[in-house]
Formats: C-alpha cells, structure tokens, sequence
C-alpha cells in the first residue's frame, strides 16, 4: 500500500497578496467571495481566506486611503493590490505579519501582477508606514471611513452546535478541553445546552467529532430558529408533527430542528445547488428529510395538500446581520435590493401562510438588522390577514443587533449575528 502524498506546501506570502487582490478585484465586480474562494488554488484556500477577507473588512478604510495617497486611480490590478496591502498594514491588535515584510511581499507580487507599477506600489506603501497615524486620523474623518470602520469590521465568534442526538454542549466543552481547545458554554436557556462558543476560531477539521457528525458550526443567534419552532411544555411539537423548512440550504437550521426531535422535515430551496448543500449536511450528522430543489412560492408545484404544523420561512434577505462573516456583502448589494427582497418576502410570507394547519405556528426569520426586512415586514403581513387570525407570539426575539452592548443570547463572550425572528401562531 503506498504511503499518502504529503500535503501541498503553503505558497509564499506573495502569492497571497497577488490572490486577495484578485478576490477584491472580484468582488468588485460583483461576484461573491465565497464563489471565488471555492475556484482558489486548493493549496492557497486557507491562507487566501484569511487574508482576503480581512481585507474586505477594511477595504473601505484602504479605498479611501488610497484615494488620499494616490488621487488618481491607477489601474484596477494595481488597485486591487494596493488596497490589499494597505488594509493588511491598517493598525489592528494582532497584526497578521511585521510591516516590513507586507510591504516586501507586496512588492514582490507587483513584480509579478503589474511590473509598471512596482515602484509606485513600494512608495505609497513605504509612506504609508511612515505616516500611518496621520494618515489614519484623516481617513477616519471622512464619511465613507468611518461609517465602514463602524460595521461590521471585527471577526466573528467561531460557534458550535452540539448534536443533541449524540452529547450535550456541557460534554462537548470538556471534550474541547482535554484537545487543548478553550470554549465555554452559552448559559442561554433557548439554546438547549448546545451552543459552545470557542475562544479562538479553527478549522473545522481540528474540531473533535466533526466528520462523525457530533458538532457543526452555527452562531447562536441562528440557533435561536429551534426552540422557537420546536416550542417547549405543553406547546412542544408532538413526535412526527410535519415541519416546513423553507429557503432551507445550506441546511443548518434543517438539521438543528431533526437533532432536537422527532419531525416529519420537508426542506425547500430553489436553488438546484444549494438544495444538494442540504443534503449534504444531513448526510454528515445521520440525518433525514425530504429535500426538494423548487420555489416555495411556486405551492401547485410541491405542496401534497397536508397542512404543516411548524413552518420555518428563513427567508432570503440582504445579510447585512452577517457582514462580519462575509464581508463582500456591503460591496455586492444595491439600494435597490432591498426593495426585491423585501417583495419576495411579502409573497413568502402570503404564499406559505395558507399551508398552516389551524393552531400551528410559523417562525420568519431574516439574517438582516434592517426593519424592512424584518419588523415592518411582519407588520405589513399581519395587517393583510382578517382580524384575529393571526398572533404574533409575546416570544417573539425581533431584531438582535451584532453590538458589544447587546449580547443576546446570554453567556456569549462575543457579541452574535444580527438576526429578526417573528414568531406567530394562526388561530
């Protein structure tokens, strides 16, 4: 039997720089971060990752630092570079690398991407190291620095979800414990025992259980989907109840919802490729459920005429509660689509509503900390509906915002995801 070919060796720091430029470049031009990053050299994944999406936290700060340093806009490939090495070298607590060696680094990717360019990259980078508090206090004077310094620029808490079918959040943390791994548990009631928040994020390949489906990573304002669903005492789902999950891929909240109970899960998604992302999830925890790839609008097409007893409407939204994890986000969205997406939600919302049987409940929920995609949406909805058939649960989370001041849920050390949950119940 012959011996396993040993791992690809990590490409120099050059190389990394010249890939992130490539995925600012591209994010630029309207394509999402994750969909470059799954096309990236699979040796430089990890390390473009890393970089790159630092970057995109601070492009707005280095965008108009370059505009301050350089006013006429060169080129976009030395752009793109140059705003990478100047959000890398932006003073944060934890440095990703010594000043001096980004800036030899950079230029030695500029060597390769844009040899014209070399010695004008090695300057503004060099002045920049120079000059960096001046520069800095004139940056964040201005209105586009500091409104993109404000949100959403810290990295996110790296959370767990514990298989409640296999051990308990309390076990878990122990487990991390004795692999050298710091966590606590999130004290929160609503989260079952389940949720653990690491002290540092990891690849999920160094998680003990992971492969065998013991763990999956999912923030805790996402886990706040399965009680509200699932209900709890006297109002609990009873064994076998028929759930809805719609808009369901990746599959997260799917899964949450077969570990804590026994449901007959329908999961919709009307993407062909996100709907076998489903599927795969369920595949890795032992799971099952029916998953079909259709628009849950489209009801003549996939419904069988049995009423739900739960349905879970996680709707596609603008993700502005999540820029922190994807930060192409505020790069990619428009003005205007907000007002798309709220017109999508509205026929969700109208579209699903009837599938309720008398008693049941549905969960809304946005993964956005804007009102119209949460608050006022629900509003509207409600006002449609005849009078008393329809009650907005006093349970209800509304909006969580993503602020040090505003942990929820409870025990976290980091603050959660910005989310909106409505929970209502049809007479």
């Amino acid at each position: 039997m012959s011996a396993a070919a040993p791992p690809h060796p990590s490409p120099p720091l050059s190389r990394l720089l010249d890939l992130s430029a490539e995925l600012v470049q591209a994010v630029r031009g309207g394509r999402s971060a994750t969909d470059w990053l799954s096309r990236c050299p699979p040796e430089a994944r990890a390390g473009v990752q890393a970089l790159g999406l630092d970057v995109l936290r601070r492009l707005g700060a280095a965008t108009e630092l370059r505009r301050q340093l350089a006013p006429r806009t060169p080129p976009p490939a030395v752009d793109a570079l140059l705003c990478t090495a100047l959000a890398l070298l932006w003073p944060v607590a934890e440095p990703p690398y010594p000043d001096h060696t980004l800036v030899d680094q950079a230029v030695t990717a500029a060597r390769q991407r844009t040899p014209a360019a070399v010695a004008f990259i090695n300057a503004v980078l060099r002045r920049f190291v120079r000059e960096r508090a001046a520069w800095v206090d004139v940056v964040e004077r201005t209105p586009l620095g500091r409104a993109l310094l404000r949100a959403g620029n810290e990295r996110p808490p790296m959370t767990l979800r514990v298989n409640a079918r296999r051990s308990s959040g309390a076990a878990y943390v122990q487990r991390l414990a004795e692999a050298g791994q710091r966590a606590r548990l999130l004290d929160d009631p609503r989260l079952a025992g389940c949720a653990v928040q690491l002290e540092r994020p990891c690849p999920v390949q160094q998680l003990p259980g992971f492969a065998e489906g013991e763990v999956s990573v999912q923030d805790a304002a996402a886990q706040l989907a399965g009680g509200l669903v699932l209900g709890e005492g006297p109002a609990a789902l009873a064994p076998g109840a028929r759930v809805l999950d719609a808009c369901a891929a990746p599959g997260g909240k799917t899964a949450q919802l077969l570990e804590r109970a026994e449901l007959e899960l329908l999961a919709l998604d009307s993407d062909a490729a996100r709907a076998a992302r489903i599927h795969e999830t369920l595949q890795r925890l032992h799971l099952q459920a029916q998953v079909r790839a259709v628009d849950a609008r489209r009801v003549d097409a996939w419904w069988d005429g049995q009423p739900f007893d739960a349905i879970l409407l996680d709707a596609p939204c603008s993700a502005s509660g999540i820029v922190r994890r994807h930060p192409d986000i505020r790069w990619l969205r428009r003005a205007d689509d907000l007002t798309a997406l709220a017109r999508q939600q509205d026929e969700l919302l109208q579209a699903l509503w009837p599938l309720l049987a008398p008693g049941g409940r549905m969960v809304y929920a946005t993964c956005s900390i804007f009102k119209v995609e949460g608050e006022q949406r629900i509003d509207a909805f409600l006002q449609r509906l005849p009078p008393g058939s329809a009650r907005l649960d006093a349970a209800s989370p509304g909006h969580l915002l993503p602020l040090a001041d505003n942990r929820t849920p409870t025990g976290a050390a980091a603050a959660p995801d910005g989310f909106f949950y409505a929970l209502m119940h049809k007479s």
